[in-house]
């Protein structure tokens, strides 16, 4: 593994990732809301199943060992750019973008605003709607606080107590104005309709626990294949590693398969 930096603010705040050899197109992988893709990849992206492609384990600006600029807006369409910039600085093109929650609707963005950087997607129990109006922990909670509360007033704090040891542990690397507009800008997501009209391959992963997807019909009759897997949570990749590296590379081989249709 070495480390990389790309500059994607014209005043110097940088992007920095971990990156694993291998052969092109690269995956990407992109984190959630108060997280870091180290914690949250590595493993996976080490597995045999998955190793041997050229790997990117992209830490948000904002977030985790990537800069924390206080002025910026951390909007969802700002992490996208950001991200597109830092591609482009490393020569990705045509990726294949695997990414968790808050980074599945920056994901989206990604390949609608620059689509010659992603080839396909796959998005992990991705946020797909606008926050519900019973707040859940993470965005809708965060958001509910206001800004001034958040930074100054506690709610920052109550955060970090509320989550939980394990995700607390990557929220405090994350720059608390990042943390905060990046959570009011993902509860006004809508990412929906992004998925449905993206012309490339998508897949979306998500809990059988937590029942049928809503919109799962819509969804796969735009193309999307929809995929629920067992013995996991949200962190689908941490809970269930051995089916997501197996849900990975049947979407690569999907992916295959469309090309040589195609062709």
């Amino acid at each position: 593994m070495t480390l990389h930096t790309a500059e994607v603010r014209p005043d110097g705040s940088a992007i920095r990732w971990v990156e694993l050899p291998g052969a092109e197109p690269a995956r990407v992988y992109l984190h959630g809301l108060g997280a870091s893709a180290s914690p949250y990849y590595a493993d996976v992206a080490s597995n045999p199943g998955l190793r041997g492609r050229r790997s990117l384990l992209l830490d948000l600006l904002g977030y985790g060992i990537s800069d924390r600029p206080a002025d910026a807006g951390y909007s969802m369409e700002e992490h996208a750019d950001w991200i597109a910039t830092a591609l482009r600085s490393a020569g990705v093109s045509g990726a294949q973008v695997i990414a968790h929650s808050m980074g599945g609707a920056i994901a989206m963005l990604l390949a609608a605003r620059h689509p010659e950087l992603v080839a396909s997607l796959v998005l992990i129990d991705a946020n797909l709607d606008p926050a519900p109006e019973i707040p859940q922990p993470g965005s809708s909670q965060i958001a509910r606080y206001g800004e001034t509360v958040f930074l100054h007033g506690g709610g920052y704090q109550e955060t970090l107590e509320r989550v939980g040891p394990q995700w607390a542990a990557t929220m405090r690397l994350a720059g608390p104005v990042a943390l905060y507009r990046s959570a009011a800008s993902l509860a006004r997501f809508e990412g929906r309709a992004i998925l449905e009209t993206l012309d490339i391959p998508r897949t979306y992963l998500y809990p059988s626990a937590d029942g049928p997807l809503e919109g799962a019909d819509a969804l796969a009759a735009a193309g999307v294949r929809v995929v629920a897997l067992p013995d996991c949570g949200h962190n689908i990749m941490l809970d269930n590693p051995a089916g997501f590296v197996e849900a990975v590379l049947a979407a690569e081989a999907a992916t295959v398969s469309a090309e040589a249709r195609a062709a």
